[in-house]
C-alpha cells in the first residue's frame, strides 16, 4: 500500500480550494479515485503524461481523469508514496 500525501502545504491549499468549488457528486468521485491510488498508483490503461508537467518544483508524471477534472500526481516507489500535486479542469492549460 502506498500513502497519499501532498508534497507541501501550498499544493494542499490549492487542491482544497479547487475541490471545495465542485459539486457533491464530483467530489465523491474524486475522493474514490484518489483513494484507489493507494492500492494501484498506476492504473492500467492510463499512460504517463508525456512530457511530464512541472508544478512548482515538482513534476507530475501521471494523471487520473474524473469527468472534466484531472488529478495530476507522481509516484515514489522507494518511499511508497503517491504525491498529489494538482487538480485541474480539462482545458488548454491543464498540462502546462
Amino acid at each position: 500500500m502506498y500513502s497519499l500525501v501532498f508534497p507541501n502545504d501550498a499544493c494542499k491549499r490549492r487542491f482544497e480550494r479547487f475541490f471545495l468549488k465542485l459539486d457533491a457528486k464530483t467530489k465523491k468521485k474524486i475522493e474514490g479515485k484518489i483513494t484507489k491510488l493507494a492500492a494501484t498508483p498506476r492504473p492500467s490503461g492510463i499512460p504517463k503524461i508525456i512530457p511530464p508537467v512541472s508544478i512548482g518544483e515538482y513534476v507530475a508524471q501521471h494523471r487520473i481523469r474524473i469527468g472534466d477534472c484531472r488529478v495530476l500526481y507522481d509516484v515514489d516507489d522507494k518511499r511508497k508514496k503517491v504525491y498529489i500535486l494538482a487538480i485541474r479542469k480539462r482545458g488548454e492549460k491543464t498540462y502546462e
